[in-house]
């Protein structure tokens, strides 16, 4: 009986183990050694950390990460764009590219843009202050 218990709970101790849940390292192995058990430190439990803070942006990063989305853009020239270059004019976008110009944008940076605020972001040089602003870049 004893021994069907402590099996049902090595059970359920491998199922946690296989699991992605954080968790600090505790005494869940069971060996039988001559009908008894034992039991030992399990080393594959670690405790992972999990940081709220993102990752900080400089000016320099902001101005790359947008070149770079821009340039992997199929219908953006990565010849014509610079940063003072407009999406409709000069990279001869319309009205549904900048739509999905704006997403590549959010999905970036990791925020959403309101419909409003997207309206006006007409070059990338307008996006990156945009950018700035919200994410609180100054140096």
């Amino acid at each position: 009986m004893f021994r069907q218990a402590s099996r049902s709970s090595f059970c359920l101790v491998a199922a946690f183990t296989r699991s992605k849940l954080p968790a600090a390292r505790s005494l869940v192995t069971v060996t039988y050694v001559n009908n008894q058990t034992q039991q030992k430190w399990d080393k594959s439990l670690q405790q992972n950390r999990f940081y709220s803070a993102k990752a900080p942006l400089s000016l320099k990063t902001v101005e790359e990460r947008i070149k770079l989305v821009l340039s992997l853009y199929d219908k953006i020239d990565p010849n014509k764009l610079t940063m003072d270059s407009d999406f409709f004019k000069d990279l001869g976008l319309d009205s549904l590219d900048h739509v999905e110009v704006i997403m590549a944008i959010e999905d970036e940076f990791g925020f959403e843009i309101p419909d409003g605020d997207s309206d006006r972001l007409k070059t990338p040089k307008d996006i990156f202050r945009y950018i700035c602003d919200k994410e609180d870049v100054y140096e």
